[in-house]
């Protein structure tokens, strides 16, 4: 029962440090600008973030990325400063530096965006079969599928009748 009641304390106290030591990492995203989506098409939507500014408002800039100036405003997510712009559509691929001035104090928050052709959003599904070399349990030729039941039927068969056999004593 000690031995249980200290393995339960144990593995309290871990998740507590664990809980603890996650905090200071969660408190540095706060000087940060969040874009999302992080990866954008030309022509689209980009939405930033950011807990920097305690205000709440801020000044952006995506001329990196041929997008200009961009106002940041108060959220209702948590004193979050909010902002939109829109990725030109003469852009071109590559990796843009997205900043944020702050109104109050000048504190300048960057974050990342990168710039692909083609939309990675849409989901490629497979097509065709795996040749792994193994067959399907129905494969496209009907006489094989039923030579192969018959030889399992066979061999379930002869196993019976061996175990049937051994434990009547007659032998093998």
């Amino acid at each position: 029962m000690r031995r249980t009641a200290r393995l339960l304390t144990g593995s309290a106290l871990a998740v507590a440090v664990a809980g603890l030591v996650s905090v200071p990492a969660y408190a540095a995203d706060a000087g940060s600008l969040e874009v999302y989506p992080s990866s954008a098409v030309p022509g689209g939507q980009v939405t930033v973030n950011t807990a920097a500014c305690a205000e709440g408002t801020a000044a952006g800039d995506a001329s990196a990325v041929g997008a200009g100036a961009f106002t940041l405003a108060p959220s209702t997510h948590e004193q979050d400063a909010i902002g939109q712009f829109r990725v030109p559509s003469s852009a071109q691929p590559g990796t843009y530096e997205i900043t944020a001035t702050c109104a109050e104090g000048g504190r300048k928050v960057t974050g990342d965006l990168v710039v692909t052709l083609a939309s990675q959003r849409q989901q490629v599904h497979p097509r065709g079969s795996v040749k792994t070399g193994v067959g399907g349990a129905l494969g496209p030729d009907p006489v094989q599928t039923a030579a192969g039941v018959a030889a399992l039927a066979v061999a379930a068969a002869g196993g019976t009748w061996l175990l049937h056999r051994r434990a009547r004593g007659d032998g093998i």
